[in-house]
């Protein structure tokens, strides 16, 4: 009996999205700019990796014949043709370009509002919502108020909320408002019970998530951020894939950051992981444990929190070679029936100015042992994406999008 196996490659954008100039993304490319880098031979200072970008798997699966497709220009060390995959491109219809639209419309829901988002202002908090925040969360008052880098905010301001027992509150350009304490000095089931606090009160405002952010270390130098995060969420609108095979009596293996994006909706089995490593074993393991018609659902987030944010080009270009060098596991230990989906949910080219997210069409690169090869052309919803899926494991079909399979 089939089972599907959906891995969001978070960021890896591959370009074209025919609607970035409303957003200043006219030209950002994720996959296609970091290939040119390392064709290009820059200099790589930490020593981390050189050479042409090495993703023989990925290749072979489509993305570059999908990147081609989404762009018009092939980059440079890929293959415009698939070798034993179907590959196409994802359109969003959805407005913004955040992880819940992403992954919702993925799913099956496209985001039918606009969300909510802060100015880029200093301070950036409307003072009433701080001033009920403080109050009921019973704080000292806050640090930030910005918009800022998570890794540079915290380097910042960590000793001194150690200090004065003040959590650090930050946005970007994002519908996020993110709250990071010391794991110890400030507590972890603390800094969750103020997330709390602090969702029911941006939710009338349609932020979409406010991220528990914790960090350990002794001083700035040392200042780590934990696998501890947790994402507090406004649900989807509608049922998505993962309600609808849940309420089928069928299993939803949710790696990663998934059941938060989600708000745990539809999960039937929730699986924290922490890093590309570690979010590969989880799914290898999960891919052993699921039943028949299960649907495994990972995020990595590594290429978007660790090196899209970061504008880390060589250290993206690294975690891509790393999840290529494992994928031949994943294939490996899939059932004849079993159905592999890479995709992604936006994009965050490490090459383009600021630090957030860019406006670009996804890859979506399927493969099965029972399928051949086909190319499937520019869907126009990601939503495709999950009715794919649906129909893959015997569910009605949903109110948007269509199979290509």
């Amino acid at each position: 009996m089939p089972r599907a196996i959906l891995c969001i490659l978070d960021s890896v954008g591959i370009g074209g999205a025919p609607d970035a100039d409303k957003y200043g993304d006219v030209g950002a490319n994720t996959f296609g700019h970091i290939a040119e880098w390392a064709h290009a031979g820059k200099a790589d200072r930490a020593g981390l990796r050189a050479g042409p970008l090495n993703v023989p798997n990925l290749d072979a699966l489509g993305i570059g014949a999908a990147i081609k497709l989404s762009t018009g220009v092939l980059p440079p060390g890929l293959s415009a043709t698939a070798g034993g995959g179907i590959f196409g491109v994802g359109r969003e219809v959805s407005n913004g370009k955040d992880t819940p639209s992403g992954h919702w419309e993925i799913a099956g829901v496209p985001v039918p509002f606009d969300w909510g988002y802060f100015p880029q202002t200093e301070p950036t908090f409307p003072p009433d919502l701080i001033a009920e925040f403080i109050k009921r969360a019973k704080l000292p008052g806050i640090l930030g108020d910005k918009h800022a880098s998570g890794t540079t905010i915290i380097a910042e301001l960590g000793e001194e909320s150690i200090r004065t027992g003040k959590p650090i509150c930050y946005t970007s350009i994002d519908s996020v408002f993110q709250i990071a304490a010391h794991e110890t000095h400030f507590g972890l089931e603390r800094l969750y019970e103020i997330c709390q606090i602090a969702f029911e009160l941006t939710a009338p405002l349609m932020i979409g998530r406010v991220i528990a952010r914790p960090f350990v270390g002794k001083d700035a130098a040392s200042f780590k951020r934990t696998g501890n995060r947790r994402d507090f969420a406004i649900p989807p609108p509608a049922p998505t894939l993962l309600d609808r095979n849940q309420t089928a009596g069928h299993q939803v293996y949710a790696i990663g950051k998934i059941s938060d994006i989600y708000a745990g909706h539809g999960v039937t089995h929730k699986i924290k992981g922490t890093g590309l490593d570690q979010l590969f074993d989880k799914t290898l393991d999960a891919m052993t444990m699921a039943d028949d018609r299960a649907l495994i659902m990972t995020n990595f987030v590594d290429f978007d929190s660790e090196y899209g944010h970061r504008r880390d080009v060589p250290g993206y270009a690294a975690a891509l070679e790393f999840f290529d060098s494992r994928l031949p596991e994943m294939i490996a230990a899939m059932r004849h029936d079993d159905l592999l989906v890479l995709t992604a949910d936006h994009g965050n080219d490490p090459t383009w100015t600021g630090s957030d997210h860019t406006r670009e069409q996804i890859p979506i690169l399927v493969f099965s042992p029972s399928l051949g090869q086909s190319e499937i052309g520019i869907r126009t919803t990601f939503a495709d994406i999950g009715e794919s899926i649906a129909h893959w494991l015997g569910l009605a079909p949903g109110a948007h999008g269509k199979s290509f399979l």
